[in-house]
Formats: structure tokens, sequence, C-alpha cells
């Protein structure tokens, strides 16, 4: 890979910046300097140093985001803040996306990636991902909905769900739950509750696959995914 363009791709400025970079000797490849931008590097090998400081390059970043309500999952858009919007500029170099979408109003666990073959496996309805959402629900929910959900229930235009998995925390006028689905219809979560004659209230996504939300992330925060974490997501198979 071009020097320029390496350096350019991790956020270091234009190409024309880092060309000045580059002619002022701040760049060493394994601690020679380089001044032609055309000079290529193996960024797997080559130790590449900017001001003395060691250049990491990665080809994929992998995101966690504690989405916030009010905030779209998208890349852009003409009146609303996006999730893309909430990143640093180091990230932003990257063009991570939202991988699926929460719905505006619902916050919790959002991966963003520009990796886009892990995308599609995570995205796939052949590989049934499990997605579970908390919900504070408007009435009581039983044992009948549990059922009703684990046989599938039917939506406003008549669309049967795939099972899913109901898990009351508390029961009452306002009732607490746990939500396992394996697919994405527009606001799912919302139209299944309306299909047994309750309203979902507050709705919050904590686990896509095996990657579990970090609760330490606050609303709008986000972070690295770890190692770990990102091999896991790699070798899920659900």
């Amino acid at each position: 890979m071009r020097i320029d363009k390496m350096l350019a791709n991790l956020g270091y400025g234009s190409r024309k910046e880092v060309k000045k970079l580059l002619k002022d000797g701040a760049v060493l490849v394994n601690e020679k300097p380089v001044k032609d931008s055309k000079h290529h590097v193996d960024p797997e090998n080559d130790v590449v140093t900017l001001n003395g400081e060691v250049i990491e390059y990665k080809e994929f970043i992998y995101l966690m985001m504690n989405k916030p309500p009010g905030v779209i999952s998208a890349t852009e858009d003409q009146r609303d803040e996006t999730v893309v919007d909430l990143l640093e500029m180091e990230d932003l170099v990257f063009s991570p996306f939202p991988v699926g979408r929460l719905d505006k109003d619902t916050e919790g666990l959002l991966l963003l990636t520009n990796d886009g073959q892990l995308s599609h496996r995570l995205l796939s309805p052949k590989k049934h991902v499990p997605k579970t959402y908390f919900a504070v629900i408007d009435g009581e929910v039983t044992e009948e909905d549990v059922i009703a959900f684990r046989e599938g229930v039917t939506l406003d235009d008549g669309y049967v769900t795939k099972p899913g998995e109901l898990q009351i925390l508390k029961s009452g006028i306002r009732s607490d739950i746990e939500l396992t689905i394996t697919e994405g219809k527009f606001h799912q979560v919302k139209r299944m509750f309306e299909a047994v004659g309750k309203r979902v209230t507050y709705l919050k996504r904590i686990s896509m696959g095996p990657l579990k939300l970090d609760e330490t992330l606050e609303l709008g925060e986000y972070r690295e995914l770890t190692d770990e974490e990102v091999q896991m997501l790699m070798k899920y198979e659900s």
C-alpha cells in the first residue's frame, strides 16, 4: 500500500497534508525517513512511525455503542442526528456503518463496523442471530403472553412472527420483561406486544448473538470491541 494512502486512510490528513509530513521527514519506515509519497509499505510487517509515534494500521474497525434515544441508526440523514454523528474523527475515517438498526426511540447495543462480510453474516435471515431486549410494558404481561410469543404472534399486517422467548421479570400494571427474537421486522418488539393488547413504553437492546452491551457505556458512548469479542463474532454460528 502507498504510504500516503495508508496515512490518509488512518486520518492523519488529506493526501496533500500527508505529502507535506513526508517532505518534512516526519515519517520513518523501519527507522528510515521516507519522503516519496508513492513509496509502498507492508502494513503487516513494516514499522511506520510519524513524529516518533508508531502507526498501527488496521483495515477494519468494530465499535460497540450504547445508542441513545432520539438518534437514528443510519450513516446520514437530512433532519435527524445519526449514530455516525456521535463518532470521533479517528473512527470516522474508517467509514463504519450500523449493523442493522434500532428504532429512533430505542436505546442500547448497536454494532458499527466497516466489515461488510461480518455485517452480512449477522443480518442474514438464514443465520437466525438472536437479539435480546429489555422492555417496560404498559399492562400486565402474563404466562399466556409467554406461550403466545413462543408460538409466534400475528402482527398488524398479517405477518406471523418466528417464535420469541419472553421472560417476565416483573408483572403488574407496569411489567418488566426480556424478549429474545431472531428476526428484525420494522418496530417488531412493539408490534408483538400490540398483538397481545399491550404497549411498550421503554425499549433497550442488551445483546446481539454472543455480544452483550457493556453496561459501563453511558448513552451515546462507544468503544472498540476487544479482540476476544471480535473473535466471538467471527466464529459465531447460531
